[in-house]
């Protein structure tokens, strides 16, 4: 049974779930890796973990689907023996389109994944963190700016994301849990290849005050703040990870 604080971060073999990692890596946390396709990427993300001389280990599980989250959590309690901070990072986009190219199984396969995933993960972290904890929350900028003609379907579940945010950081708040939330911006990451234009980070980035895109570890670093100590007075807000926008 590990004695060092662990940090189970979902989605975590690319990305901003991987810089995510590798910072609490770097903090001294063990690492719970959670991916649903890419193996290789996650055995990545753990080879490079393991250099800072902490436990990591990696499962394989769709957290949108309630059995695959049930094992995943037996695991860490057989693996870990214990849960300190749960990033519920995991999220997905779909190509660029209206809402009139829209239909139903994209948009319930956008909302399970990015928001039941929280709300199951939350749920079993929750019977874990019986001497307080910390959930963060990877929502988006554009919870606020509504994508629209690109995905306004995953704009919708980061509002949802935000508005469980608020709800759960109340529900627990006597519990010594505190839950937080990051909204990252125009990030350089592979999910914009997702969304059928790789480049779009470049195309818009003049848009923002800043006049640049970010990077995964911009955003890292504010889940780990929200996450630890220097944040023990802050439950239910938001860190704006978007340049000004």
């Amino acid at each position: 049974m590990t004695r060092s604080p662990v940090v189970l971060i979902t989605g975590s073999s690319r990305g901003i779930g991987a810089a995510t990692a590798l910072y609490f890596a770097k903090q001294g946390y063990s690492v719970c890796i959670n991916y649903k396709t890419d193996e290789s990427s996650a055995r990545l993300v753990a080879e490079k973990i393991r250099m800072f001389g902490v436990k990591t280990e990696i499962f394989k599980a769709d957290v949108s689907y309630e059995p695959d989250v049930l094992a995943l959590f037996l695991f860490i309690d057989e693996i870990f023996g214990r849960l300190d901070v749960l990033v519920n990072n995991a999220g997905i986009l779909k190509g660029q389109m209206t809402l009139l190219e829209m239909d139903a199984e994209r948009i319930n396969y956008i909302l399970s994944t990015n928001i039941t995933s929280a709300f199951l993960c939350s749920r079993e972290a929750l019977k874990r963190m019986e001497n307080g904890g910390s959930i963060v929350n990877v929502s988006s900028a554009a919870a606020k700016t509504g994508s629209p003609n690109e995905y306004i379907d995953y704009a919708a579940s980061k509002g949802a994301m935000d508005t469980f945010t608020i709800g759960l950081a109340k529900e627990v708040a006597s519990t010594g849990i505190r839950v937080n939330s990051v909204r990252p911006g125009l990030i350089y990451t592979d999910m914009h290849s997702d969304g059928g234009e790789k480049d779009r980070v470049d195309r818009l980035k003049s848009k923002l005050p800043l006049g640049r895109g970010g990077t995964p570890e911009e955003v890292a670093a504010a889940i780990y703040f929200l996450a630890s100590e220097h944040a023990s007075f802050t439950t239910g807000s938001f860190v704006d990870v978007a340049g000004g926008l």
